[in-house]
């Protein structure tokens, strides 16, 4: 409705797309509109873009699936890649997604981020750790430091 004001006052179409902050182009397209139906033709255009395949509410769903993790969905381990995820989706929705696609939807419509795991060795004794550290480590650094030439 902006433009539509500025088409009003009469200000040229790139100082217009410049204002609003799109390309010249689509000023042009909006003025065309508003000459044939003025400010309803403008009202009427609806959204942009194609409609999203899966639902709010059946994003929520996935998110409550996602939420319970990896193993409880019935994957051997606890790791979410897209490609389960997508499996996920498909089956609490029904609606198919290219793994490629499934990070816009966990970023853009969920507001997840990409975690990576911390890698710890299995053998890994953070007791023995805890001792080396307190029983070891002050030895070792009370010693005499590298020398330098």
């Amino acid at each position: 409705m902006r433009a539509a004001d500025l088409f009003e006052q009469g200000v040229i179409p790139a100082e217009i797309a410049r204002q609003v902050g799109v390309c010249h182009q689509i000023v042009s397209d909006w003025r065309a509109v508003w000459r044939r139906s003025g400010r309803d033709g403008l009202r009427a255009a609806g959204r942009a873009g194609r409609l999203p395949k899966v639902s709010p509410d059946q994003l929520a769903q996935v998110e409550i699936a996602l939420a319970k993790g990896a193993e409880a969905n019935g994957y051997p381990t606890d790791l979410w890649t897209l490609q389960r995820v997508a499996e996920v989706i498909e089956r609490v929705t029904g609606v198919v997604y290219h793994p490629a696609r499934v990070w816009y939807i966990l970023r853009q419509g969920l507001n997840w981020t990409w975690q990576r795991p911390a890698r710890r060795a299995t053998e890994r004794d953070d007791e023995a750790i805890a001792r080396w550290v307190k029983q070891q480590w002050p030895r070792i650094k009370k010693g005499p430091g590298a020398r330098t030439r």
